[in-house]
């Protein structure tokens, strides 16, 4: 295990530089990235609209006439895998989500060397007084290493150079295309509207010590800082580039977060090491047998008084039959193969199959902070005018002890 800790000293510069900022894209390549925001959102917003009342008002009924029942997303995949509007919109949305990673290849690149440098400062100075844990011993799992997840080319964890940052900076800047331009310190929505809850509906929970699983670049972790001042803020994942890019960023933030490089299915905290542990889609990208581990763990390593709470995608048994379509897109068409099978679960049974009580775990909707700016507490699955997970709220499930 390679210790990168905080190692702040007389040496150590005042600020470490801003490693998002040394990729400058040109002229061109700026045009090309407004193009594929452009064209994504109109991907997942107004043709995704469009297939769902094709599905309503034309396919659907057509096939009903026939004798056929939609009980089940399988009988809507099956009745409209040769429907043009379902051809057309996949073919679209594929090529939008891998061209928002390609197009900030080029100025990754070209800055590469200059980026690698900040994050080695990072890693020896921290003069925020995080740390960065690597492990070169470390295997990407199987499920991470097999597909580029997410169409992201050479996925999260490939590295190229010694102490390389590219997959960080691709997974960053390539996000900022996906998301319109918003850059990592505006991320971490999902952590807002959960640490807004928490504090408004388990205000005893005064977290001493943090952790969030598959933490990335660790864009989920900084509003939670911002929410509990003086909470010791952890974040684990298996790829290197992605830890190195994002301590270098939370650096020059001036915050202090501690990465360590490891696969959630056993970590190395001790027990009941943490107040709160959080997730943000996370358990969708692998496969349940490693999700039982990787709660399993949750259970060990909660200090009595903590909880769990992990943002996912609506298990199946809570949404209606095309719902239940729409999300499943992503398993074929997004290189996201356990996204169906994770779904298909009641996660409430999974967390009390890792030991967590019944009676304290739950799976909510919770509002988002833009679409309901003066509500903190959850929505009943039975309210009316609940918002749907992703269009005004967020599905979380989880539990405490």
């Amino acid at each position: 295990m390679t210790n990168q800790a905080g190692m702040a000293g007389a040496n150590a510069p005042d600020t470490i530089p801003d490693i998002e900022a040394l990729a400058v894209a040109t002229h061109d390549e700026i045009g090309r990235q407004r193009f594929c925001s452009a064209l994504r959102r109109h991907a997942i917003q107004d043709m995704a609209g469009a297939l769902e009342r094709d599905f309503r008002d034309r396919v659907g009924p057509a096939a009903e006439a026939k004798g056929v029942r939609f009980d089940d997303w399988r009988e809507i995949d099956r009745a409209m895998e040769s429907a043009a509007s379902y051809r057309f919109y996949s073919s679209v949305r594929y090529n939008a989500q891998e061209m928002c990673f390609l197009s900030v290849q080029s100025q990754v690149e070209r800055a590469l060397p200059a980026m690698i440098e900040v994050a080695r400062d990072a890693a020896a100075l921290s003069p925020a007084g995080g740390s960065l844990r690597l492990d070169p011993a470390l295997v990407a799992p199987r499920y991470v290493d097999a597909l580029d997840v997410h169409l992201m080319p050479g996925c999260f964890h490939s590295e190229y150079a010694e102490d390389d940052v590219a997959q960080g900076a691709v997974a960053s800047l390539g996000s900022r295309v996906f998301t319109a331009n918003q850059n990592h310190r505006s991320w971490g929505g999902v952590a807002r509207v959960i640490s807004r809850w928490l504090k408004t509906d388990h205000p005893r929970l005064v977290p001493r010590r943090m952790l969030d699983i598959g933490t990335s670049s660790g864009k989920n972790l900084l509003p939670y800082v911002e929410a509990f001042p003086g909470v010791e803020a952890h974040g684990v994942d298996v790829s290197a580039p992605l830890l190195r890019y994002g301590h270098a960023l939370a650096e020059h933030e001036g915050v202090a977060l501690h990465f360590s490089q490891q696969n959630a299915e056993a970590l190395n905290y001790p027990d009941g090491h943490f107040d709160l542990i959080v997730s943000s889609f996370f358990f969708h990208e692998i496969p349940v047998k490693a999700a039982r581990l990787v709660l399993a763990e949750c259970r060990r390593l909660l200090a009595p008084g903590g909880m769990i709470v992990h943002q996912e995608l609506p298990s199946s048994h809570l949404v209606d039959a095309y719902e239940d379509y729409f999300w499943n897109w992503d398993t074929l068409n997004n290189n996201e193969p356990a996204y169906t099978a994770w779904r298909a679960e009641d996660h409430r049974a999974l967390c009390i199959e890792a030991g967590f009580d019944p009676a304290e775990t739950f799976a909510l909707i919770l509002p988002d902070t833009g679409a309901f700016p003066a509500r903190g507490t959850a929505f009943a699955w039975d309210e009316p005018g609940r918002p749907m997970h992703g269009r005004g709220g967020w599905y979380v499930f989880g539990s405490k002890i």
